[in-house]
């Protein structure tokens, strides 16, 4: 079998690599007899062609020969090669109207699309992802936003930090005053946001002290399901029930409004769930929020100041108390500064290509020398020039019916 890491081609550029150098060289080593590897050349990479050939990995221009072939973002459909295995975020699994021409055309090049959004363990678990690494970014953007619109210092921003260690580096500028912080979600996403609040260092305190007492240091409450939702009929929760049927609930977020400052969103929202708040909130004078750093990004989801997708050259805008429209960013002192940038782990591309790596080394790499492995089957959408059964429900979607 032979393996190569192809050139990313979607535009704006991504920098991520399935593979670092060093993770490449320890597969060669260590699966030698059972495949080979080859990186396709790339200038736009966060690892340059020469650290690859410096870990012994062959860098070619020509990947038409490899089997199987792993990228991070969508493939221009131009450069799909027919009967190829692809590994790549497809973003078509939730019928994404942008890509069904990509799906339309991996079914007519009897491509094997498997998408690492797919990729689950036994107890259908995700187990390759960035999420982390969009908790850390995030987490630290929130920061950064909060020191610009304060003035109360100023930090580099994340892409122009080498790696994670220089990052933290960073950090070391802040200087806060008794502001109050609500994460929320303790997921993969909200533990990487945790990372940060962790190593500036902040204080956590519980939900109910975070409401209530005053303190003369920064704090922070992590807030789940349980915390910002009641059922409407009792005031109650139950977590099964809140997962199956998500509109029997209302939210209870008001009371931490009044009294936070910065809101890190970092929980998955399911759109029949109740929103953190309405929009007509923000123009009250008790919500005390200036600035939210909405990593989920869900556009008109459960945090509604978020409008749009934010970027990396243009991570902040401002939206309006009492128009509630967007205007620039800080330009108005009383306006809610929004961080929402869709594309978080492109920020630190060296250290989030590791962290991905590491867990395709662990569930992919073996599997693939496995007759049928379980979890490829399962991440499998296409083959042959159909879908799998796993993913029949796509059927409408491919055929431009819904």
């Amino acid at each position: 079998m032979k393996i190569g890491i192809i050139h990313e081609g979607k535009n704006p550029p991504d920098m991520r690599v399935a593979f670092t150098p060093a993770q490449l060289a320890e597969i060669q080593e260590t699966f030698g007899d059972q495949l080979s590897i080859a990186v396709q050349s790339s200038d736009i990479r966060s690892f340059t062609d020469e650290e690859y050939r410096e870990a012994g990995v062959a860098v070619v221009e020509d990947i038409s020969d490899c089997d199987v072939l792993f990228g991070v973002k969508e493939v221009p459909i131009p450069s799909l090669i027919p009967g190829k295995t692809y590994f790549f975020f497809s973003h078509t699994i939730k019928k994404q109207p942008y890509n069904r021409p990509l799906l339309q055309a991996m079914l007519d090049k009897n491509i094997r699309m498997i998408d690492y959004e797919a990729l689950k363990n036994d107890a259908g678990v995700r187990v390759v992802a960035f999420g982390r690494w969009a908790g850390i970014v995030g987490a630290y953007n929130a920061f950064l936003t909060y020191g610009k619109k304060s003035g109360l210092y100023d930090l580099k921003e994340a892409n122009a930090c080498f790696d994670l260690n220089e990052l933290h580096e960073e950090l070391k500028k802040i200087q806060l005053p008794p502001i109050k912080i609500i994460l929320t979600g303790s997921g993969k996403v909200g533990l990487g946001a945790r990372e940060i609040l962790e190593a500036i260092p902040i204080k956590e305190v519980s939900e109910s002290s975070f409401r209530n007492d005053y303190f003369e240091e920064p704090v922070f409450t992590n807030l789940d399901s349980e915390e910002i939702n009641r059922r409407k009929t009792d005031g109650g929760f139950d977590l099964q029930e809140f997962y199956s049927r998500p509109e029997l609930y209302e939210s209870d977020f008001e009371k931490y409004t009044e009294v936070a400052d910065i809101l890190i969103g970092a929980s998955y929202w399911d759109p029949r769930a109740p929103r953190l708040f309405q929009l007509k909130d923000i123009q009250s004078e008790d919500f005390a929020i200036s600035v939210i750093a909405d990593i989920t990004c869900d556009i008109d989801g459960s945090i509604p100041t978020t409008q749009r997708p934010s970027t990396i050259a243009d991570p902040i805008y401002d939206v309006d108390r009492e128009t509630l429209q967007e205007i620039p960013a800080f330009s108005k002192q009383t306006s809610i500064s929004v961080m929402a940038v869709d594309n978080l782990p492109c920020e630190l591309p060296r250290d989030a290509s590791h962290g991905f790596g590491v867990q395709l080394r662990e569930w992919v790499i073996p599997a693939l020398l496995e007759e049928n492995a379980p979890v490829l089957e399962r991440a499998t959408i296409c083959r042959d020039g159909d879908l799998t059964l796993e993913f029949m429900g796509l059927r409408d979607y491919v055929d431009g019916q819904e």
